[in-house]
């Protein structure tokens, strides 16, 4: 209950595959976006370095207006894209800005430079076709990436026929540059399609982990919950049910209310702390034989505790639950060996730990025929002494039962 309540809080904080991306979600998808703007960057300076020394070049043969304007309107989006990208700011704003611009400046180009050119060699404008390209794979959807992969070669195509006035020597080699720049286009595109692929799996299998793990946990503890109220049913109440069963003095009565009440409470209470775990400080073994005295005299066994070897100090849960463990292994052997020859066994020392052994001398059982809904050896003693890293082991024949419970020091 408190341990379920404690996971479901702590789960809560991470986030679950279908709600909105966060990012722990898309980690791997926002660091392939960050290497994509460095690459870009870095891409991208070389052709507009080359772009800019050609423009300046055309701008010493005769000062255009309209020119000088061209390059400005291209190279003010150009820049401010390459500095989104180096500090990660505003990528996708700047990159979407440089992608539609320039292909206005490119569709306009004609109509600025005129149709015979500015030194009839290669335009400037050329050097960016594929940086316009790549500036709409970081700014747009697929889609949009795909058109501006197709039209942006194209209309560089077109541009250049309508500067040679559409002459036919001029087609062969305007062929092979729209080829080179499409497939290039396509290229690129690909590349980031791939590595936004790859990244957007390993965030989807992140999540799917995430949420494997999480319900894994709730189950977990789910099951510790049950185990616990199991345990609590058949250490408790069953408990004060023999002890109302076989009371035959005031006394015997008296216990049985007092158990009664102690078993109600522990009910009312078991969203709270479990008490098995309780506070960890160091508790010593003479504290777990006068517990185990006080069992024996609640039960109204007639039996003794025997403390054998020297006092030491353990985990208070690991005694806690050795203590509850052989409350039932007591009980056990009450309501099924009549108590006789009940015998309990303390042993301690700092090398060997702790070893308490519950013996009887009834008719013993079949340990592999006890059912599974049976949860009194299961619950209470074998998965309680395994909750502190102990060990329980049960012999049992026909001259008698004995339950070893035993925690040793890491």
């Amino acid at each position: 209950m408190a341990t379920e309540a404690a996971l479901e809080q702590a789960w809560s904080q991470i986030p679950s595959p279908g709600t909105a991306e966060t990012a722990f979600e898309r980690f791997t998808a926002k660091r392939m976006e960050w290497i994509l703007a460095k690459v870009v960057a870095v891409g991208s300076a070389l052709p507009g370095t080359q772009g800019l020394v050609a423009a300046l070049g055309g701008i010493a043969q005769g000062v255009d207006v309209g020119y000088i304007a061209l390059i400005a309107v291209v190279y003010v989006p150009l820049i401010g894209m390459l500095a989104a990208c180096v500090f990660g700011r505003f990528v996708r704003m700047a990159a979407g800005i440089f992608a539609v611009v320039y292909v206005v400046a490119l569709a306009c180009w004609p109509f600025v430079v005129g149709t015979s050119g500015r030194d009839g060699g290669q335009p400037w404008i050329f050097f960016l076709v594929n940086v316009g390209v790549v500036a709409a794979v970081l700014a747009f959807r697929l889609w949009g990436q795909l058109i501006w992969a197709v039209a942006v070669p194209l209309i560089y195509g077109a541009v250049r026929l309508a500067e040679s006035d559409f002459s036919a020597e001029f087609w062969t080699v305007n062929a092979f540059d729209v080829s080179f720049t499409l497939i290039l286009g396509v290229v690129l595109l690909a590349l980031g399609w791939m590595f936004r692929s790859v990244a957007a799996g390993v965030d989807d299998a992140r999540g799917r982990a995430v949420s494997s793990y999480s319900a894994a946990a709730a189950a977990a503890a789910a099951e510790e919950e049950r185990v616990e109220l199991s345990a609590l049913m058949h250490d408790s109440v069953l408990a004060a049910l023999i002890a109302a069963e076989r009371a035959d003095s005031d006394r015997a009565r008296e216990l049985s209310v007092a158990m009664a009440r102690e078993a109600l409470t522990r009910l009312a209470n078991a969203d709270a702390l479990s008490p098995e775990e309780g506070s960890d400080e160091p508790v010593s073994t003479v504290q777990m034989v006068a517990e185990l005295r006080r069992v024996l005299s609640e039960l109204g066994a007639d039996a003794i505790v025997e403390d054998q070897g020297d006092p030491v100090s353990i985990p208070g849960r690991t005694a806690r639950a050795i203590v509850l463990a052989a409350r039932q292994a007591i009980g056990n052997a009450l309501t099924h060996a009549q108590g006789r020859g009940l015998h309990v066994v303390v042993m301690s020392g700092a090398a060997s730990g702790v070893t308490v052994v519950v013996s009887d001398t009834g008719e013993g059982f079949d340990l592999e025929s006890i059912r599974d809904d049976r949860l009194g050896i299961r619950a209470s003693i074998i998965a309680r002494m395994a909750g502190v890293a102990g060990t329980a082991r049960i012999d049992s024949d026909a001259s008698g039962t004995t339950v070893w419970l035993k925690w040793e020091r890491a």
